[in-house]
């Protein structure tokens, strides 16, 4: 049987993952070197691709079943980035660099940064539908960014996202609320 090839048929069910791997086209979301790919419309002005994809993931990759994630967990960072993400941001440069905005999940959560300082984070009118950034208020002012510095971030305080059902024409779009504009 020289030259005969043989190809493998499978089927994982409906309820399967889209792919083990976590693959959604070209991204491989269970190769964890990759994370931050979702993370970079913004640096281009198109923060609700980042929302629609961030949602995406973190609704079909991720369950509480024993097979709850693609790929492998690597000392956590399937987990990590699926915490930071269902808050609402993820560290693109994991040394001091920016949380750049995504969709939270989260309508409220408060996270302890030590020294008696945290960080209250508040998705008004957050749904599955109303996934997109509409406006961000940081300590009770408009925040034009879509991101926050980690030095702001570790100041503690409130930070509110209020959602909608359709993407901003306005938040995260001119040069100077992008990632690359920052100081």
């Amino acid at each position: 049987m020289k030259n005969q090839i043989i190809l493998a048929e499978g089927n994982l069910g409906g309820e399967a993952s889209p792919d083990i791997s976590g693959l959604i086209g070209q991204y491989a979301h269970g190769n964890e070197p990759s994370h931050h790919i979702i993370y970079m419309y913004p640096y281009i002005g198109q923060p609700w691709k980042t929302a629609e994809k961030s949602r995406q993931i973190l609704q079909t990759l991720y369950s509480d079943q024993p097979d709850g994630l693609s790929g492998n967990e690597d000392v956590g960072q399937m987990s990590a980035w699926y915490i930071m993400s269902s808050l609402g941001f993820y560290q693109v440069s994991p040394v001091g660099g920016p949380f750049i905005f995504g969709s939270p999940l989260f309508d409220k959560a408060t996270l302890q940064l030590g020294n008696d300082t945290s960080m209250r984070l508040i998705a008004h009118d957050n749904s599955p539908a109303n996934k997109y950034i509409q406006s961000v208020l940081l300590n009770g002012k408009p925040y034009e960014k879509s991101y926050i510095t980690y030095q702001d971030f570790m100041k503690g305080g409130k930070l509110e996202f209020k959602m909608g059902n359709k993407p901003s024409k306005t938040y995260g779009i001119t040069a100077d609320t992008r990632p690359f504009s920052m100081d």
